[in-house]
């Protein structure tokens, strides 16, 4: 596994990103299966809540969350990192960077972000920003890619270019733990932190398949210390095959499953329920052990 370091966070070029994302502007009808049944697992926690969220705020849906949030009765204002995505949702939206949200204190009720957040470079600094544009009690959900997902095609790429030249450079998005992610939500400051793993089942004909499928959603390689020279023609083929190789089911099929955390947290608010420090229980351990062992 490859692991990416780099000095003031900066891990992701974000240019390179709007720029992938300005591209898949047009492409993105071809992976909405993916992405919209990503939406759907997400907003599917919404159901199990009493309460109502006049306005929300999607950050980088591409178009798969809004729907559903607007089945729900929830105004949405829409956000993303490329005018080209921006301009293409319904209204009202925003062209805006994650990192540098331009929304006041207390605005929305709901914020959403699905398949968006992993191109960020300061994941709490962002999460901090998020948590601040929300009103007390309101509520954060999001769906982030996490480990080990994309470690079929990370791991073939490496080994392969190893072979090649002889040295190894990032070609795939570094990804975070899901034991990571709780942490991160109590670090920005977040109350009541939930995070759910979820699993979807992806699977392609061919590597190649997968490639173009990556290139149409805006997600190729934007790590800063990308090898940005033209890469040997062996290594694509080479990497492939491996692929191919050790990842093909019995149907033929290469199984690359996305690995979720989806996230679910709220802003902190004076009227929700807090743990009891330690000795105000009333009740002992002891006493509920002896009473259960009295019943049997």
């Amino acid at each position: 596994m490859l692991h990416i370091m780099q000095n003031d966070h900066v891990t992701f070029d974000r240019n390179a990103v709007r720029l992938h994302r300005d591209r898949a502007a047009r492409t993105l009808g071809s992976v909405s299966g993916i992405l919209d049944e990503a939406a759907d697992r997400l907003l599917e926690r919404l159901d199990d809540l009493t309460r109502t969220f006049p306005l929300a705020l999607d950050i980088g849906g591409r178009g798969a969350t809004l729907p559903g949030l607007r089945a729900r009765n929830i105004e949405v204002i829409s956000t993303d990192l490329s005018f080209r995505i921006a301009r293409q949702a319904t209204p009202p939206a925003v062209c805006a960077d994650e990192e540098f949200l331009p929304f006041g204190a207390g605005t929305f009720d709901l914020i959403v972000a699905n398949l968006s957040l992993h191109w960020v470079n300061d994941l709490p600094g962002t999460f901090a920003q998020i948590r601040h544009a929300l009103k007390p009690d309101g509520l954060f959900l999001a769906s982030i890619p996490v480990l080990p997902t994309l470690s079929e095609l990370r791991d073939s790429f490496s080994e392969a270019e190893l072979a090649i030249s002889g040295g190894v450079s990032p070609r795939v998005s570094p990804f975070p733990a899901l034991r990571d992610c709780a942490a991160l939500l109590q670090r920005a400051g977040f109350a009541l932190p939930v995070v759910d793993a979820e699993t979807m089942d992806i699977r392609y004909r061919s590597g190649l398949a997968l490639l173009r499928d990556l290139r149409a959603a805006g997600e190729t390689n934007a790590v800063t210390l990308r090898d940005r020279r033209t890469p040997s023609t062996a290594l694509f083929p080479a990497a492939l095959s491996l692929l191919a190789e050790r990842h093909t089911s019995a149907d033929g099929t290469i199984e690359t499953p996305l690995h979720m955390a989806i996230l679910s947290a709220w802003a902190p608010a004076p009227t929700q329920p807090k743990p009891l420090a330690p000795g105000q229980f009333t009740t002992s351990l002891n006493d509920v052990l002896n009473d259960d062992s009295s019943r049997k």
